[in-house]
């Protein structure tokens, strides 16, 4: 699964989460925009932030409310807990577990 912040230099960046049957992965993939940008886009998004240029961090619930609606296949839910829970056996979710946090990548290699 891929969360993208696209736009460009004369347009306010989007989000959009894709490929969300893929849950083998999970990143965070920047196009043509600033950390600044793509932190803001992910704020209001309400998805999460920008920890650093090279770590992003995804709020779990609404990343999977955002994803799941698009899911196909009827294990969706079950493969996602999974995906989730590798990330908190990998040290990648915070404390409580809200939080996880992936890699940041650009969006012309995602």
């Amino acid at each position: 699964m891929i969360v993208e912040v696209v736009g460009g230099a004369d347009e306010r960046p989007g989000v959009q989460v894709v490929d969300v049957d893929d849950l083998a992965r999970l990143q965070l993939a920047l196009g043509a925009v600033t950390d600044e940008e793509a932190d803001r886009a992910l704020r209001e998004a309400g998805l999460g932030r920008l920890q650093d240029a090279d770590t992003g961090l995804l709020d779990v619930a609404a990343l999977r409310s955002a994803a799941e609606p698009q899911a196909t296949g009827e294990d969706w839910s079950q493969r996602f807990d999974g995906m989730v829970e590798q990330a908190g056996g990998e040290g990648r979710l915070t404390d409580d577990g809200a939080t996880v946090r992936v890699p940041v990548e650009s969006a012309a290699g995602a």
